[in-house]
């Protein structure tokens, strides 16, 4: 027999915590619920979009609209500036710049889309844990300040000096960048929740960890995870054109937009045009980003 919220003496809250069935009047004046909240209703969530919509088609188009392998050497077209031919114009090494630069988004997206969304997960995981339990508390929060008491210049040095320049190293370094960030972020989300009177009152009825990071956890921090990660990718471009600037990146010759502004700064004098292909699809990805940030994060506070 299901409880009536009628009896003054039956806590409306843990009356609807008993029975879900019973109709909890204070949802309607949730402001949460008054209606959808997109981002995309921001003009510059929609310009955010569509830079980064553009930067990821063209990265995964690469190889169908490639005029050159972005390893082939053209013969006769050293340091040639942008023609029909070579739209960006080629390097030191007769190679073609748009091409390669098309490649070299590639590059990025795998270290935006794979190695924050990892570093993301595991954090995210590790604030759950240490949210919970004391001891593993102590230990995690020791760790992330050892962590971050290290620029991530620093640890990228440190890891390529263990492993060696490579892909792998830079996304290593970001997922190692981004673990600290979102387990103190999980793990004082959930340190708030659980201090919630609707959170205690589930608790004296029976209601167990799994259930309350269920029901009330996850929904109250998956927006601002969500702004974190599209905050946490537009830095991981800046890890991945800084370690790849300083030859701490991926090996050459695969290029990566890092690399391609390094060897444009080198010839600037010769060939400025050569860095301006690279340098403005960094801008484009890193300021689509924040856009997305920024309008997610207006969207979570209407």
């Amino acid at each position: 027999m299901s409880h009536t919220t009628s009896d003054p003496l039956v806590d409306p809250v843990v009356d609807q915590l008993i029975d879900p069935t019973i109709h909890d009047p204070l949802q309607d004046e949730d402001p949460r619920r008054t209606g959808p909240r997109h981002p995309l209703r921001h003009g510059r969530g929609l310009l955010g979009v569509l830079l980064v919509g553009i930067v990821v088609l063209l990265g995964l188009a690469a190889p169908l609209l490639s005029p050159y392998s972005p390893t082939q050497q053209v013969p006769g077209a050293n340091l040639v500036g942008p023609s029909a031919q070579h739209w960006l114009g080629t390097d030191e090494v007769n190679r073609d710049v748009f091409s390669r630069t098309l490649h070299g988004i590639r590059v990025d997206l795998f270290v935006v889309f794979l190695a924050v969304p990892v570093g993301a997960v595991l954090g995210s995981l590790i604030g759950l844990l240490s949210s919970w339990w004391r001891i593993a508390d102590v230990v995690t929060q020791r760790v992330f300040d050892v962590v971050l008491a290290f620029p991530s210049l620093i640890l990228a040095i440190a890891l390529s000096a263990v492993m060696g320049p490579g892909l792998w190293t830079v996304a290593l370094v970001i997922v190692l960048a981004e673990v600290p960030v979102f387990g103190r972020m999980v793990r004082t989300s959930v340190r708030l929740v659980r201090e919630m009177p609707y959170v205690e009152a589930a608790q004296v009825v029976g209601a167990g960890p799994l259930w309350v990071l269920r029901r009330h956890v996850l929904p109250n921090s998956l927006e601002a995870l969500t702004v974190q990660l599209a905050v946490s990718m537009s830095v991981a471009v800046f890890i991945e054109g800084a370690m790849s600037f300083l030859g701490l990146g991926v090996r050459p010759p695969t290029p990566s937009l890092g690399s391609l502004i390094r060897d444009g700064v080198r010839t600037m004098y010769d060939a400025p045009w050569f860095a301006v292909g690279p340098l403005a699809v960094v801008v484009a990805l890193v300021l689509g980003l924040l856009l997305v940030s920024q309008a997610l994060a207006e969207a979570r506070r209407a």
